[in-house]
C-alpha cells in the first residue's frame, strides 16, 4: 500500500484576478495554485496572504461573479473533474462558503475543447459562458431576484459552428444586452483567424439564450488577416461630448472607442463594435502575445512569449480610434496572467502571475522623470516547472551518503531544474527552519554552553559567555557589532566550566561553576553571596530563573536556592536511597516549581521548590525492558494561553521527545512522542514576544519546536552541526541568536518558523536536465536557450557545469548542434566507467535529439546522438566519445557499466570501452522494442522498466552471453493497461511506480509466484490514485526506519506544478489503521465546494475512471487532522481504536518524514 505526502506545495499560478472579495472598499488578489486557492490583501505596496483554501480538485476555471445589488464579488472555481461552485466571503467567520455546487451537464460523448477549460463572465458580472466542449457553450446567468442572486441558473447549452475557438470575450454594448466575440480557425489543419460576434441572449429580458445561428445571428463576420491571431481585446466605451448617432451610411462613419482589439503576430485590428468600422495597425516587430490587462480604455499591457512586456495604446482624436502602437517598457516572466491594481496610496500595481517563472509585483510610473516604467517591489517564488532534480542529501552528508533516517526526508536537500527559457533556473531547495550567518566570533572548538547577558547599564543584552570544558570566556559587544574579548567581567570564575549565567532583574549576576554558586554585582564585581557543596562534592547540574536556583549535587542531591534572599538554602533533599538525578529544569514562567528527571526510575516529576517533594509525575517507560532516561527538560508556553497551558518538553537518550501538557493543578496530560534523532536532544530556550519560547533542540537533526496554528511544529533547522544555542537580543543584532558549532561560534538570525529555503542560480535558459558528480563536486545541466533574433526564434542547446559548493558556473560550455540542424539535449546521467587504464572515472553521458532544417537537405541519417563527457582539471567538460544515432535518444541509464538508451522506437544496451583519453566507442550488445516510444527507463539489478510513451510500463530483463549465444533483452512483463506515461522508478523488490500525464500515480507489481505463465507477465495494479499534477520526474530514495516505522519513504517526486513530493510504503501493521482513519477524515472535514475526496483522488483517464483511490493514503489529507478542534478529533477517532492523542503522534510522526 502507497503513501504520498507534499514536501513542497505547488507553487505555479496558473489563474489569477482582483476582486471586490472581502469588501466593497477593498480590492484583493486571488491566486490559483493547483488545488489551492489563496487571497492576497494589497497594502503599502505589498501583498499579504489573509487566506488560503483548499479545493478537493485541481482548479481549472476560477472568474468573479457580481450579483446584483451586491458591493462584493462571487468567486466561481471550477476544477479539472467539471465540478463547479461558488464561494463568498463571510466577515465574521473570516471562511470562504460554499454557494451553489453543480456538475457540469456535458454528455461523456462530447470532444473536450481544444483550447482548455475556457469560462468568460460579461461585464454586468452576472452572465457566464464556458467552453469545456468542442462545438458547445454553456451558458449561465445569476438570479435576478433577492433570493435568487446567489444561485447559478444555466440557461442553456447552445452547439456553436465555431469548432475550434482560439480566444473569446465579452463585448462591452451601449444596450445593456451581452454579446460575445469568437476568435476561431475554419478547420483543425487550417492555419486562419475568423472572428464572429454573437448576442447573448435573444430577448430584451435576457431570460432566453441565443441560437447561435452564423447565417441569422452573427453580428460581425470578419476574416483576420493575421494567421497567428490569439488574442482579443474588449474596448470600454468613453463618454462623448457630443452624443453619437446611428449612421445608416456606415461607410461614412468612424470608428470610436468602444469595441474590439484582435492582437495578431504581426499586425493589430480594432473594430468599433457599433459601426462595424476597422483600424489595422501594423507591429514593429513580430511577437506572439499571451496575456493582457486593462491600464484604462485607450492603454493596456500585454505580455509575451519572451517575457517582455509591453504597452498597447490606441491612438484617438477625441474618441475617434486613428491607429494603435505598442512599446516595450520592462521584462518580466513568462505570464500567464497579468492583474493591474490600484494601491492604497494612489499607485499603480501590476501583478504578473507566471507559470514558468516567478511570480511579480511591479509598481507602475508612468511619470516623465521615472528610471523605469516597471519597478518591482515583490517576488512570489515558483519553483515550478520542476523539469529535473537530484536529491542531495537526506540530512546525512558524510562521506557523500544519500542513505537517511525516517525522520530526515523532510531535511533533504533538492537541487532542481526550474522555470523554462528565460525563467530558467538552477534552485536548491530545503524545507524548514533557516539560520542566517551575520557574523562569526572566531574559531571556538568544542563549546559546552553559550549564555547572554547585559553588563551594568545596558537595555538590552550585550555580553556573551562561551563555556567550555576547563575554562569560560566573555565577550563584548557594542552598539556597532565590534566585539572584544574581556580578561574579567563582573567578577565571574573564568578558569572554570560555567553551568548557568544569568542576568536578574535587580541588576545582581548569577553565575554556577561545578564547585559554586555565586551571586555577583553586576556594577563592582563584589561577590554578594556564594553556596559550595560539601568537600569532595560538585554540582552536576544547575537551572535557575528570575526568583530560584535548582541545584544537582552529585547526581543525588537536590538543593534549592532563593536568589532574592542571597543565595539562601530553602531546601536540601538527598535522594541517593531512592534514584538518582539524570536532569533538572525551573519553569521560566511558573513560581515556585520545577521539573526533574530521574536516571534509574525514568521518571519526571514536578517538584515543589519549598519543600522539593513532588507534586505529580509520570513514568516514561512504556515497557518493564525499556531503559530510556530522559536527559533534559523544558517547562515552557509554546502556544498562546488562550490555546493551551504549559507544555512539559522530555528529551530521551534514545533521540524520542515526549511531551505532556501541565494543567493548572500540575497534572500531566495529554502525552505524545516524536523521534528528533538516533541521539539525545538538548534544549536551548529563545524566548518570544508575549511570553512565548521557542525551543531549539539540538541532535544529529536540530529542530526548531514552535506554536503555529494552534498546534507546536517541529521543524528542521538548516544548521545540521549546531550544539549549543542562545538567544542574542543585542543592539547590534536585533532578534538574533548566537549559534555555537563544533569549531566555531557564530550569530545568525533565525526564521520564526518553518519555510521552504531556496537558494537560486539564475539561468536564463531551460535546465532540461541535470545530474550530480558527488566526486568532482559539480551538477551537469544539459539546457535549451531561445531567443529571438530579428523576428526569427533561435533555439540553442549546451552542457555545462555549476559547482555545489560556490553555486555557480565553473569550466567552459559545450555547445551542441550546427547550422544545419538544431540539436536538442533530452537527456543526462552521471556514471562511473572505466577509463583507457581500465580505472573507474566519473563520467557525464548525455542523449540528444536532431530537429533538422526543413530547408536545408538533411546531410545524414543521423537524428540524434550519445556522448560521454569527461571533466579536466580546469573543470572544463571535453568529450570523450560523440556516437550518432538513428533515433532521438530520450533517456539514459546505467546498469553495471553498460549503458542503456531509449531511442525513438529502441531501447538499447551498450558497452561502452575508452579507447585512449579522448576517444571511446560504443558496441551494441542487445535491444528491446517497445510498443509505441520509450519516455523513461529505470534500472534495478538486471531489470529494466520501460515508461512507454502510450502503452504504460514493461519490464525487461538483461540477460548475458551464455555459452556462445548473444546477450538478449527479454520482456518478463508488463502492464496492459494504456497510460501515456511519464516517469517510472524502481520502489520495492518487485515494486515500480508509474506517473502518466493526466497526474495519476500508480503502483504495479510483478508477480513471480503467479500459478500461470500468464500471471507472470502481467503487472499487478497494487495502488493508484490521481495527483492531479503531472509528475515530470521520480527519484528513487534509499532510507532507514525503524521496525515500528509506519511508512517507508522511497521517492521523490516533482511535478510540473512546481510541487514536491514524498512517495512512500505503508508497512503491513499500518495499513488497515491509516486506511480508516483516510475514510474517517474524509467523511468529516468538508472542503469548499462539497467535493468527496475519494472523488478527487479517484484515478481518471481517457480510457477509465474509477470512484475512489484504491490503496493509497493521502499524507495531505492525514495532516489537516491536527488542524481540527478536540470535539472534531474526537468525532473522527470514534471506533477508530487508538485515542485522540495516539493517533496526533501517529499523524506528527508522519508529517515530521517530509
Amino acid at each position: 500500500m502507497a503513501y504520498i505526502a507534499p514536501i513542497h506545495r505547488p507553487t505555479s499560478v496558473r489563474h489569477a484576478l482582483s476582486s471586490r472579495l472581502l469588501s466593497a472598499d477593498e480590492e484583493s488578489l486571488v491566486l490559483a495554485k493547483a488545488n489551492r486557492l489563496e487571497i492576497y490583501r494589497l497594502a503599502n505596496g505589498v501583498l499579504s496572504m489573509v487566506h488560503s483554501k483548499v479545493i478537493n480538485g485541481t482548479i481549472a476555471v476560477l472568474q468573479k461573479l457580481r450579483p446584483k445589488d451586491s458591493p462584493t464579488d462571487l468567486l466561481f472555481v471550477g476544477t479539472e473533474r467539471f465540478e463547479y461552485f461558488t464561494l463568498v466571503w463571510d466577515p465574521e467567520t473570516e471562511q470562504l462558503d460554499t454557494m451553489d455546487p453543480f456538475k457540469d451537464p456535458g454528455e461523456h460523448h462530447m470532444r473536450d475543447s481544444q483550447s482548455h477549460d475556457k469560462c468568460l463572465v460579461d461585464p454586468s458580472g452576472r452572465y457566464m459562458a464556458m467552453h469545456l466542449w468542442e462545438g458547445v457553450l454553456t451558458i449561465m446567468r445569476l438570479g435576478s431576484r433577492k433570493n435568487t442572486a446567489l444561485t447559478l441558473d444555466i440557461m442553456d447549452q447552445v452547439r456553436l459552428a465555431e469548432l475550434f475557438i482560439k480566444a473569446s470575450t465579452f463585448l462591452y454594448t451601449e444596450t445593456g444586452h451581452p454579446k460575445i466575440a469568437f476568435l476561431y480557425q475554419s478547420r483543425s489543419d487550417a492555419h486562419d483567424s475568423k472572428l464572429a460576434t454573437y448576442r447573448l441572449t435573444s430577448d430584451d429580458r435576457g431570460s432566453q439564450a441565443s441560437r447561435f445561428d452564423p447565417q441569422r445571428d452573427r453580428e460581425i463576420d470578419v476574416d483576420i488577416a493575421d494567421p497567428g491571431a490569439g488574442m482579443l481585446i474588449p474596448v470600454r466605451k468613453v463618454e462623448e461630448e457630443v452624443k453619437r448617432h446611428n449612421f445608416r451610411n456606415v461607410e461614412a462613419a468612424k470608428a470610436h472607442l468602444g469595441g474590439l482589439i484582435v492582437v495578431g503576430e504581426t499586425r493589430l485590428l480594432y473594430i468599433d463594435e457599433v459601426t462595424k468600422r476597422k483600424v489595422e495597425s501594423a507591429l514593429a516587430e513580430a511577437s506572439i502575445f499571451v496575456a493582457w490587462a486593462e491600464f484604462d480604455p485607450q492603454h493596456y499591457f500585454l505580455a509575451d512569449d519572451y517575457g517582455n512586456m509591453h504597452l498597447l495604446t490606441i491612438l484617438t482624436e477625441g474618441v475617434v480610434v486613428t491607429g494603435m502602437e505598442v512599446s516595450k517598457i520592462g521584462i518580466t516572466s513568462r505570464a500567464s496572467s497579468l492583474v493591474y491594481l490600484d494601491d492604497d496610496v494612489g499607485d499603480g500595481i501590476l501583478f504578473v502571475a507566471s507559470h514558468y517563472g516567478d511570480s511579480q509585483l511591479f509598481r507602475v510610473d508612468f511619470s516623465e522623470g521615472a528610471q523605469q516604467i516597471l519597478q518591482e517591489i515583490q517576488v512570489l517564488k515558483n519553483i515550478g516547472p520542476v523539469l529535473d532534480f537530484a536529491v542531495m542529501d537526506m540530512g546525512n552528508r558524510e562521506n557523500d551518503s544519500k542513505l537517511g533516517n525516517e525522520y530526515s526526508s523532510g531535511q533533504a536537500r533538492i537541487v532542481m531544474g526550474s522555470g523554462v527559457y528565460k525563467d530558467g533556473s538552477l534552485r536548491s531547495v530545503r524545507s524548514g527552519v533557516g539560520l542566517e550567518d551575520v557574523g562569526i566570533l572566531g574559531d571556538l572548538e568544542q563549546t559546552r554552553a553559550l549564555f547572554s547577558l547585559a553588563s551594568y547599564g545596558a537595555e538590552k543584552v550585550d555580553t556573551l559567555v562561551a563555556s567550555f570544558l576547563t575554562e569560560t570566556r566573555v565577550f563584548r559587544f557594542d552598539g556597532s557589532g565590534e566585539v572584544e574579548e574581556l580578561e574579567a567581567f563582573c567578577g565571574m570564575t573564568l578558569d572554570r566550566q560555567t553551568l548557568v549565567a544569568f542576568s536578574l532583574p535587580n541588576g545582581h549576576l548569577l553565575q554556577v561553576t561545578p564547585a559554586a554558586a555565586l551571586l555577583l554585582d553586576a556594577e563592582n564585581g563584589l561577590t554578594l553571596a556564594s553556596w559550595s557543596p560539601e568537600e569532595g562534592k560538585e554540582i552536576t547540574n544547575a537551572s535557575a530563573n528570575k526568583e530560584w536556583l535548582l541545584l544537582s549535587v552529585d547526581g543525588t542531591g537536590l538543593v534549592s536556592l532563593a536568589l532574592q534572599g542571597d543565595l539562601r538554602v530553602v531546601q536540601k533533599r538527598d535522594i541517593s536511597n531512592e534514584d538518582q538525578v539524570a536532569c533538572i529544569h525551573v519553569a521560566p514562567q511558573l513560581s515556585d516549581v520545577a521539573a526533574v528527571g530521574f536516571w534509574t526510575s525514568g521518571t519526571v516529576s514536578i517538584v515543589d521548590l519549598h519543600t522539593l517533594q513532588p507534586i505529580h509525575g509520570e513514568g516514561l517507560r512504556k515497557t518493564e525492558d525499556d531503559a530510556s532516561i530522559p536527559r533534559d527538560l523544558a517547562l515552557v508556553q509554546v502556544l498562546p494561553p488562550a490555546v493551551s497551558g504549559p507544555t512539559l518538553f522530555i528529551a530521551m537518550e534514545d533521540g524520542n521527545v515526549v511531551t505532556f501538557n501541565i494543567s493548572s493543578d500540575f497534572s500531566f496530560t495529554a502525552r505524545k512522542s516524536v523521534i528528533l534523532g538516533t541521539r539525545q536532544a538538548r534544549f536551548h530556550l529563545l524566548p518570544q514576544e508575549d511570553g512565548i519560547y521557542n525551543i531549539f533542540a539540538t541532535t544529529e537533526h536540530p529542530s526548531l519546536i514552535y506554536g503555529s496554528e494552534r498546534r507546536i511544529v517541529y521543524s528542521a533547522v538548516t544548521a545540521e552541526d549546531a550544539t549549543c544555542v542562545c538567544s542574542f537580543d543585542a543592539v547590534a543584532y536585533p532578534g538574533a541568536i548566537v549559534v555555537a558549532t563544533d569549531d566555531q561560534i557564530k550569530i545568525s538570525q533565525i526564521d520564526a518558523e518553518r519555510r521552504a529555503h531556496v537558494r537560486q542560480l539564475p539561468m536564463g535558459e531551460t535546465i532540461r536536465r541535470l545530474a550530480y558528480s558527488p566526486s568532482e563536486k559539480v551538477f551537469g545541466l544539459g539546457c535549451i536557450k531561445r531567443e529571438l533574433v530579428s523576428g526569427e526564434e533561435i533555439i540553442q542547446s549546451s552542457f555545462r557545469l555549476v559547482d555545489e559548493v560556490i553555486f555557480d558556473k565553473v569550466g567552459k560550455t559545450y555547445h551542441l548542434g550546427t547550422p544545419s540542424y538544431t540539436e536538442l539535449v533530452e537527456a543526462v546521467i552521471r556514471a562511473e566507467l572505466p577509463d583507457s587504464y581500465g580505472n573507474m572515472v566519473e563520467r557525464f553521458i548525455v542523449g540528444t535529439s536532431f530537429l533538422p532544417d526543413p530547408s536545408i537537405a538533411a546531410s545524414s541519417t543521423a537524428r540524434g546522438r550519445i556522448l560521454v563527457f569527461g571533466i579536466d582539471n580546469e573543470r572544463n567538460p571535453y568529450p570523450v566519445l560523440k556516437q550518432e544515432l538513428k533515433g532521438a535518444c530520450r533517456c539514459l541509464a546505467v546498469m553495471d557499466g553498460k549503458i542503456i538508451a531509449g531511442l525513438t522506437k529502441t531501447v538499447v544496451i551498450s558497452q561502452f570501452e575508452e579507447t585512449s583519453a579522448i576517444t571511446g566507442q560504443l558496441t551494441k550488445l542487445a535491444s528491446y522494442r517497445p510498443s509505441t516510444y520509450p519516455v523513461d527507463i529505470a534500472v534495478h539489478g538486471d531489470m529494466i522498466a520501460v515508461a512507454d510513451l502510450t502503452k504504460s510500463v514493461s519490464l525487461v530483463q538483461y540477460v548475458p552471453s551464455i555459452e556462445g549465444k548473444p546477450p538478449q533483452l527479454i520482456e518478463r512483463a508488463r502492464h496492459y493497461q494504456s497510460a501515456w506515461a511519464t516517469a517510472v522508478c524502481h520502489v520495492d523488490v518487485e515494486s515500480w511506480l508509474e506517473a502518466d500525464a493526466d497526474g495519476n500515480l500508480v503502483v504495479l507489481r510483478r508477480n513471480v509466484q503467479g500459478v500461470t505463465d500468464e500471471d507472470k507477465k502481467r503487472l499487478e495494479l497494487t495502488s493508484e490514485m490521481n495527483l492531479g499534477e503531472m509528475v515530470n520526474k521520480i527519484r528513487e530514495i534509499t532510507v532507514e526506519t525503524s521496525d515500528t516505522a509506519m511508512v517507508l519513504p522511497k521517492a521523490f517526486l516533482g511535478t510540473v506544478e512546481g510541487g514536491i513530493y514524498m512517495f512512500g510504503l505503508v508497512a503491513p501493521h499500518a495499513q488497515d489503521l491509516l486506511l480508516r482513519f483516510q475514510d474517517k477524515l474524509a467523511a468529516v472535514i468538508k472542503t469548499a465546494g462539497g467535493i468527496e475526496h475519494r472523488t478527487y483522488r479517484a484515478f481518471r483517464n481517457a480510457e477509465r475512471e474509477s470512484d475512489r483511490p484504491y490503496r493509497f493514503v493521502d499524507g495531505e489529507l492525514l495532516e489537516r487532522y491536527l488542524d481540527q478542534d478536540e470535539e472534531t478529533q474526537k468525532e473522527i477517532c470514534q471506533g477508530l481504536g487508538p485515542s485522540i492523542e495516539d493517533m496526533r503522534n501517529t499523524v506528527e510522526e508522519l508529517r515530521r518524514m517530509h
